[in-house]
């Protein structure tokens, strides 16, 4: 059995966003096709989130690096593609005080992966050299074979988002060049 990770595909982190992956909005025809096929095939579909509370220790006014963003409830934090009514939402750093860049991370997303006897993920979404990379190093930690959907991820900067998928394949992950 397989599953579909989709990490974070929220407003945002779309252009217009308050955390913008440069043209992260390219990927959404792609992320959608992907979504679709995998469903088709049977399919777990899994879609990561930020869903920070408005006082989320990553956000600058509360000594993070961050502005704010995908915070609980609003516009920002909604997703921008087509998710099936079945697909499951993982959220992540949903408390005050705990940091999560991965969709494993203060989650039961291993757990579930494992109650649905999932062996292979593929991985797709923004960005790749944060959510996408902590999300598949995890992964692939947890005893998970790991795909990468290339041409469904979208980083921030071309040479850390090179970078992190070097380090993903030397960890074990597949990058899948369509």
């Amino acid at each position: 059995m397989e599953a579909l990770i989709v990490v974070d595909m929220q407003r945002d982190f779309m252009p217009g966003g308050a955390l913008p992956v440069p043209e992260g909005d390219r990927i959404i025809p792609k992320v959608n096709e992907y979504i679709k096929t995998f469903k088709e095939k049977g399919a777990l579909i899994i879609a990561t989130r930020d869903w920070h509370p408005p006082n989320h220790m990553s956000f600058k006014e509360y000594g993070g690096i961050w502005p704010p963003h995908c915070i609980q409830n609003t516009e920002g934090a909604e997703f921008v593609v087509k998710l099936p009514e079945d697909a499951i939402i993982i959220s992540k750093a949903d408390k005050p005080d705990k940091e999560a860049y991965s969709g494993f991370q203060d989650t039961n997303l291993a757990e579930l992966l494992r109650e649905r006897g999932i062996k292979k993920v593929y991985i797709c979404g923004v960005a790749t050299e944060y959510c996408v990379k902590a999300t598949a190093l995890d992964a692939l930690r947890e005893g998970f074979e790991v795909y990468l959907l290339k041409d469904a991820i979208k980083g921030i900067k071309k040479e850390d988002e090179e970078d992190a998928l070097k380090e993903l394949e030397e960890e074990g992950a597949k990058i899948i060049i369509p």
